[in-house]
């Protein structure tokens, strides 16, 4: 699924072109008054001086290693009204506002979304000053905002020629254009515009006068999906501002203050710099407390997920994005425990956030894909059972900015660790105190959720299960979703299995077993992912048979057999009670981020909280 490409090829390269290009690459020359003459039209339209206007033009960006370009169109009316559109080879999307309609359609799809009604003017699309909503204050891009205001406030044609005066810009007149190492500008007529700046081109012609705009709800022969207006304009608002953040993270998300936190029946610590929140209680004090201590980091994670993956989803598949997760939903409920439930609902109030948006948020892992191992007796330097798990999967939506690892005492249950994201509740990593560890990879049959969610099933054998045949039982017993494979182990008696599950099957492989999609059995070992990953992986156990220690172990799941998209990897010792967890950064994926030693039985010792930590309001 090439959702990464889309989400830059829809939200983030002519959006950030646009802004950068036209603002930080703001030439000057010896002749400075020319450049900001021919500026001052784009400038002012940008910065929302000019009361109508429109903007045409293409870029030409690097997408997928090669040279692409991209049309664009953007007309203001007036305060209320605007119309946008971006025509790739691979998509178009088209977006018409006025004062009561807002309408999103995809002309590949032959589909038009049309929200009606009042939109909350702080997460609206309306025009004035919609840089501010669409940057957002934790990415970096927040100076092209404070640029733009800068420049509205005053004379944008003297403000611009100041800055210009101070630029190291030089002006070759033989060919009219202004240029610097790193970018060349022409005007080659009036009122346009065209920047090369390393592999960006944007070309772009602004007029400020603009005829009547067309109706909002007119789009012939399309397919008329109608949405709550708040939803439409929410999406794509919200889609736009998070990827601001994952694209140019601001310091507050690449530094993040790692000062702990207390709340009543949960604490929130930083271990080397990784998260560790310990929540304990019935569900709904474990929600309410979850709520509490990961406000902003379960604000992104949904943002990512619903927003900016949601409208990349939405533009690639021309299906409203969120009608698909709360139809999965609606038949994967009757599944989950009520003691999920009832931690959800508490979480999504603690949250401040509607019931349903974190339901259908926690459905999401039903798309995950990965590879895992397990490694024990005469494979292992000491002899004890190292399960390592790898998740490959989307580092392009940022979900590393909400990565958590969470140590849950539920009233009645097991006790587990489970390696995750701020919001989420369910499990794709864990272990629990009776030793049992469990790792999951995403096979094919989206759409077969007759049944427990993945992430719901993984949950309850950590919290029911103590036994490695409980575990197998309640994957056999249960209705299943999906194709999906597993590496559960048992620690307490270093035994291992893999799992082939679908909704009409299921597969336990043993260590040492040859199967003709994995190969040649392995003695003490189950090795499992697919192509050259497998293969990869298979050699490096074959070669470290009988060397394996927590140091090869995070070696196994180094490149290449970790995808560039690794999200996260773990190594259980289940047998200690200990985790290493490295969890991916913006720049690298989790197989070069450095592991961290979590030590379950400690943790579950001090869950009763430590003197002196700040409490949450």
């Amino acid at each position: 699924m090439q959702i990464g490409n889309t989400l830059k090829r829809v939200l983030l390269v002519p959006l950030f072109a646009l802004l950068v290009s036209s603002v930080q690459q703001l030439a000057a020359a010896d002749q400075p008054k020319d450049l900001a003459s021919a500026l001052t039209p784009l400038v002012s339209a940008l910065s929302g001086k000019t009361p109508q206007f429109e903007i045409t033009g293409q870029f030409v960006v690097p997408i997928d290693g090669k040279p692409q370009p991209i049309e664009i169109r953007m007309l203001r009316y007036d305060d209320e009204s605007f119309d946008f559109a971006l025509t790739h080879a691979e998509y178009a999307i088209e977006i018409r506002r006025r004062a009561d309609v807002t309408a999103m359609a995809l002309p590949i799809h032959k589909a038009v979304f049309i929200g009606r009604g009042v939109v909350d003017a702080t997460n609206s699309l309306k025009p004035l000053a919609i840089a501010d909503r669409l940057i957002s204050k934790n990415s970096s891009l927040g100076t092209v905002s404070f640029g733009l205001n800068m420049l509205a406030a005053g004379d944008i044609e003297a403000t611009l020629r100041g800055l210009l005066a101070s630029a190291n810009f030089i002006h070759d007149p033989s060919k009219g254009c202004w240029k610097s190492d790193d970018a060349t500008v022409t005007c080659p007529k009036d009122q346009s515009i065209s920047v090369s700046a390393k592999d960006i081109t944007v070309s772009l012609d602004t007029k400020s006068k603009v005829g009547d705009a067309p109706a909002a709800e007119e789009w012939p022969g399309m397919k008329v999906t109608e949405l709550p207006r708040g939803e439409l304009e929410r999406t794509l608002l919200f889609g736009v501002r998070r990827a601001t953040e994952v694209l140019q993270p601001g310091g507050e998300l690449t530094k993040p203050s790692q000062a702990p936190r207390s709340t009543e029946h949960g604490n929130l610590t930083w271990i080397d710099g990784q998260r560790v929140a310990t929540l304990w209680g019935t569900p709904e004090e474990i929600g309410t407390a979850h709520g509490k201590l990961l406000k902003e980091e379960a604000r992104r994670c949904i943002e990512s997920v619903l927003y900016s993956f949601g409208a990349a989803n939405t533009v690639r598949t021309g299906r409203w994005f969120r009608h698909d997760l709360e139809a999965a939903y609606a038949r994967l409920s009757p599944h989950i425990p009520e003691r999920h439930k009832r931690e959800t609902q508490a979480l999504a109030v603690s949250l401040g956030m509607e019931p349903e948006i974190v339901q259908v948020l926690n459905v999401f892992p039903e798309l995950f894909h990965c590879s895992g191992f397990a490694v024990f007796g005469s494979a292992t330097k000491d002899g004890k059972l190292y399960h390592g798990r790898v998740l490959d999967y989307m580092t392009t939506i940022g979900l590393q900015d909400s990565a958590t690892t969470f140590i849950v005492r539920a009233e009645g249950q097991i006790a587990f660790a489970n390696v995750g994201y701020a919001g989420f509740i369910g499990s794709v990593s864990g272990m629990n105190a009776e030793g049992i560890s469990l790792g999951e990879m995403g096979g094919r049959g989206e759409g077969q959720w007759d049944g427990a969610p993945m992430a719901t099933l993984m949950r309850r054998a950590m919290e029911e299960c103590d036994t490695l045949q409980e575990v197998q039982d309640l994957w056999t017993n249960s209705p299943r979703t999906c194709e999906y494979y597993y590496v559960f182990a048992d620690g307490k008696t270093n035994e291992a299995v893999g799992v082939a599950a679908t909704p009409e099957s299921i597969e336990f492989i043993k260590p040492g077993q040859t199967h003709e999609r994995l190969g040649e059995g392995i003695k003490d070992a189950i090795v499992l992912s697919a192509g050259s990953r497998l293969e990869e992986l298979r050699r490096r156990v074959t070669e470290k048979h009988g060397q394996i220690d927590p140091e090869v172990g995070q070696w196994l799941m180094s490149r290449p057999v970790a995808m560039s998209s690794n999200l996260h990897n773990v190594l259980f010792v289940p047998a200690d009670g200990v985790l290493y967890v490295a969890n991916a950064s913006h720049k690298k994926p989790a197989a070069e981020m450095p592991y961290v030693k979590i030590d379950l039985r400690k943790m579950l010792n001090e869950i009763s909280g430590k003197p002196g930590v700040a409490q949450v309001p």
